[in-house]
């Protein structure tokens, strides 16, 4: 490491004003900054310090989204062997799943970090470490039959109009790898549904066996099909199809632990959403019919299917567009399972409903926390002029 911090030192004054490279001094800073942890200081104010900046922040939201991912990628192999009506090792499995994932992530990180450079360089600021997670978020929330051209153009969308038009990281009003995943599902719906057929290579149905439906469990539970969804020990594990890196629930609570230890996921909002999935799937068993047998999937199996757990742990927990007040996140939160749960089983033309409440929530956040500040306001008002009147 010291002979790096040597080459960094000898290359900073080339990118320092008046420098030969100035115009890169934001890019340098940022691969500088991803190395090391800066050594700038505070000069005034009152600052809460801490070990960690945002860019260590990021990166422990990326480790734990590792094991989502490397499930992702082993069971998009899986699923495709198993719709060919072929056997393979779990290596090829997981290889076959590696060389379709790859090419993904790079096109996220590629298109994303670059619009993040050019917009460093344009406005004369630090390159900023948002994107970090969401370049690796986009890709576990898309089909592994979405084409590369469609990542690259959802991405682009997600960078600009999510985040940059806003002033950057921490000033965005959504979810950024979110607003990518609704462009692509408003712009491109026949692809994004989850009425489809989700296996590399298949989505045609070409090639299908037919012991092997290839559809989502999503795609079963608005046709009704209930008895074609998949056991609830199979969508815990993940062995189901679905998007790259949501289908294992056992993987993201993984994923969710290392959040939680690290201080940096909210397990308010995490239970919270949990909990409000639960309730509206109770009170849908108990309204079910037999012109929605929807209605009567037990509301635990919820939990397991589709992109519920996923964004409970990794999308609804953004610390930028989630409530701030902790009676806040336990009001966010519920809202947003109940709203998941509802939308998908009530509204066929939208098989996922986590992406829209979460995305309806984050609009709704700043609103619920303005309540929430209020109510302690003229709460602490009302005893303080009953102090005043035994006084």
């Amino acid at each position: 490491m010291k002979a790096l911090r040597d080459l960094l030192d000898k290359m900073k004054p080339h990118v320092e004003p008046g420098g030969k490279f100035s115009k890169l001094r934001s890019v340098f800073e940022g691969f500088e900054t991803f190395l090391f942890v800066p050594n700038a200081v505070t000069h005034k104010g009152a600052h809460v310090r801490d070990s960690i900046d945002l860019k260590r922040t990021m990166i422990v939201v990326v480790l734990a989204l590792v094991p989502a991912l490397l499930f992702g990628m082993w069971n998009v192999g899986f699923w495709h062997y198993a719709a060919i009506g072929q056997e393979g090792s779990m290596f090829e499995y997981f290889w076959f799943g590696f060389l379709k994932v790859l090419p993904i992530i790079i096109i996220s990180y590629g298109v994303g970090l670059g619009i993040e450079f050019v917009f460093a360089q344009i406005n004369g600021h630090e390159i900023q470490e948002g994107f970090l997670v969401s370049g690796m978020l986009i890709p576990l929330i898309v089909p592994i039959d979405t084409p590369l051209w469609m990542i690259a153009l959802a991405t682009a969308f997600a960078v600009i109009i999510g985040k940059e038009v806003f002033g950057g990281t921490g000033m965005n009003i959504v979810n950024p790898a979110l607003t990518a995943r609704a462009f692509l599902f408003f712009a491109y719906p026949s692809s994004m549904s989850g009425d489809k057929i989700w296996v590399q290579g298949l989505t045609k149905g070409e090639g299908i066996i037919d012991a092997s439906s290839g559809a989502t469990p999503l795609a079963h539970g608005a046709a009704g099909e209930l008895d074609k969804i998949p056991s609830i020990m199979d969508s815990f594990l993940g062995f189901i199809p679905g998007s790259i890196g949501e289908t294992s629930s056992l993987a993201i609570l993984i994923g969710a632990a290392i959040l939680i230890f690290a201080g940096i996921g909210s397990w308010k909002i995490m239970l919270s959403t949990v909990v409000g999935g639960l309730v509206m799937g109770l009170i849908l068993n108990v309204f079910a019919t037999d012109t929605n047998p929807y209605m009567a999937l037990p509301a635990v199996h919820h939990l397991f299917l589709g992109g519920f757990m996923f964004g409970a742990v990794f999308m609804a927990t953004d610390p930028v567009t989630a409530a701030q007040t902790d009676t806040g996140k336990w009001i966010y939160g519920f809202l947003i399972g109940l709203l998941a749960i509802l939308v998908r089983v009530l509204n066929p033309a939208f098989p996922e409903g986590m992406m829209l409440a979460i995305l309806l929530m984050n609009v709704f956040a700043p609103l619920i926390d303005y309540y929430v500040i209020n109510a302690k306001v003229k709460a602490r008002l009302k005893r303080a002029q009953k102090l005043v009147s035994k006084a």
